[in-house]
């Protein structure tokens, strides 16, 4: 039975755009937006607060609390509109490897989120907007953030790809050519300075062979190969010219709205969701069709195919896979692939990480390990090889991540909240360009609260917090630990406040502007 195509991409409801100034929460309270804030000057020496607090939600002149508030399964913070998901550990065994944890879980809206092994956000992608492929790669001998954002649109996306530096600055932002947009799938950077993205055009097509018209349409599955600085376009894959509409796996009667008769009800038949650099070869996946071709990297010839109604490679039958995504060729020759399996109610049938050793003289591919923990993911989903031998399997539309030992023993699992099209742990140091966030709220009894954030860095062991009767006058008071995304104390109010971010050693990695108290 195919998988609901509904549930292969994130939900098609758009985030929420900026408020302008003066917007209401749903629950009443007056908040400033984020434009609201930049256009009043939140990178000034000095900020005014009168009453409430400047940033995120303001709130009367009485309270402030000191712990982030939690609504509708999510965190909302003070130093940042930004919220994230509540995440939880089910299961921890010790001994998971270093790094932090990266993926773009969806619950109510739209997040991309760098968290800590606690599931304790590190870094809140600012603007909320549609994101899939969350993860850290390389780009000119430097590691990166990469991440695909736009639109949904018919289960894949339109959008574009970005490359953030380690401040989360910009680096560079890779098109689609001839016309397309950039699908949300795949964004992978080669040694080469390329990338490697999906794309999904509108064409013609014969469907009288799956019970379809004969002028019928169809999403063709494009591969692109794009120099990253220049745009130049080295390869343009197209699916219809390599894989019949026959191949497929997925009923035109089983997908509402997509039976090809119209442009706009085009079918899917070949959904390309993965490719990944072979030397001169690359791998890619087309869902529908449970294959994974193997393709000249210039001429674009399918050199094999692994799985589905015409495979060149053998495989026994209990290491069939079917709806699969994320295939990658490991530095060993082994290829990775997360299987989601098929749809169905049947007891201990799960979706599971898979690892092969393929024979290409042989023809033939050995199951060398399969990673299972009673996780069907009919959607979405990958499987990442880390540094030590572990691997690491987001299960898509189950909403955790698991890490496996080599011998695919589960040791840890985080419930995130959300479905995340790809879940990723990797090693990541960053010093944001932005200034930390200060918040103060003043409460009764000359007292006051302090609410600090510094979103994406990695590096803040302590925060130093200095005040005084004027921003020309302040004095260390104290120094806390950094405790989560937010940090917060309650003082002795003052005039005026600062923080100061500072790493283990006790070195100022940078501080906050000057919130200034009045009346």
């Amino acid at each position: 039975m195919a998988d609901d195509p509904e549930e292969d991409t994130p939900p098609t409801d758009s985030p929420a755009e900026d408020a302008s100034n003066g917007d209401t929460d749903h629950d009443g309270r007056h908040r400033i937006s984020r434009r609201g804030l930049i256009a009043g000057g939140s990178a000034a020496a000095a900020i005014t607060l009168v009453g409430g607090f400047v940033a995120g939600r303001t709130t009367s002149g009485s309270g402030g609390g000191t712990e982030p508030a939690h609504e509708d399964g999510r965190i909302h913070y003070r130093t940042t509109e930004a919220t994230a998901p509540r995440m939880s550990v089910t299961q921890r065994d010790g001994g998971t490897a270093s790094g932090l944890l990266f993926v773009t879980p969806q619950h109510h809206d739209y997040n991309g989120v760098i968290v800590d092994e606690t599931g304790e956000p590190v870094w809140i992608e600012p603007s909320q907007k549609p994101m899939t492929d969350l993860r850290v790669q390389r780009f000119e001998g430097k590691d990166v953030l990469t991440y695909w954002s736009g639109e949904m649109y018919k289960h894949h996306g339109r959008g574009s790809c970005t490359i953030l530096d380690d401040s989360y600055r910009t680096v560079a932002e890779v098109h689609a050519a001839g016309g397309l947009t950039a699908d949300l799938h795949e964004f992978t950077l080669t040694d080469r300075g390329t990338a490697l993205i999906t794309a999904y055009g509108t064409t013609r097509a014969d469907l009288r062979p799956i019970g379809g018209p004969k002028d019928g349409w169809v999403f063709e599955g494009h591969v692109q190969e794009i120099d990253v600085r220049s745009g130049k376009v080295l390869l343009d894959w197209a699916s219809l010219d390599h894989v019949p509409v026959e191949d497929t796996y997925q009923g035109i009667a089983d997908v509402q709205g997509q039976h090809g008769s119209t442009a706009a009800g085009a079918f899917d038949y070949f959904h390309v969701n993965a490719v990944d650099d072979d030397g001169d070869a690359l791998l890619v996946s087309g869902r529908h069709t449970h294959t994974i071709y193997r393709i000249d990297r210039t001429s674009g010839e399918v050199l094999w195919r692994f799985g589905g109604r015409h495979s060149d490679i053998a495989v026994d039958e209990d290491a069939r896979f079917a709806w699969q995504h994320h295939v990658r060729k490991r530095a060993d020759d082994t290829i990775t692939l997360f299987d989601n399996h098929l749809k169905t109610e049947a007891e201990g049938v799960y979706s599971r990480g898979m690892l092969f050793r393929v024979d290409e003289k042989a023809r033939r591919a050995t199951l060398v390990q399969a990673y299972s923990d009673d996780h069907l993911g009919t959607a979405m989903g990958n499987i990442q090889q880390l540094p030590d031998g572990h691997m690491m399997v987001g299960w898509g539309v189950s909403p955790h991540l698991t890490e496996f030992r080599a011998d695919g023993t589960p040791i840890f699992d985080l419930d995130l909240g959300g479905k995340s099209y790809r879940a990723f742990r990797s090693p990541w140091k960053a010093t944001p360009a932005a200034d930390p966030r200060l918040v103060v709220a003043p409460t009764s009894g000359r007292r006051m609260h302090i609410h600090v954030s510094w979103n994406g860095a990695t590096g803040v062991h302590r925060w130093r917090i200095s005040a005084g009767r004027s921003a020309g006058h302040l004095d260390v008071v104290t120094t806390i630990a950094r405790s989560g995304f937010e940090s917060s104390a309650e003082l002795a109010r003052a005039d005026a406040v600062q923080v100061e971010a500072l790493d283990s050693s006790g070195a100022l990695l940078g501080r906050s502007p000057v919130v200034q108290l009045r009346g």
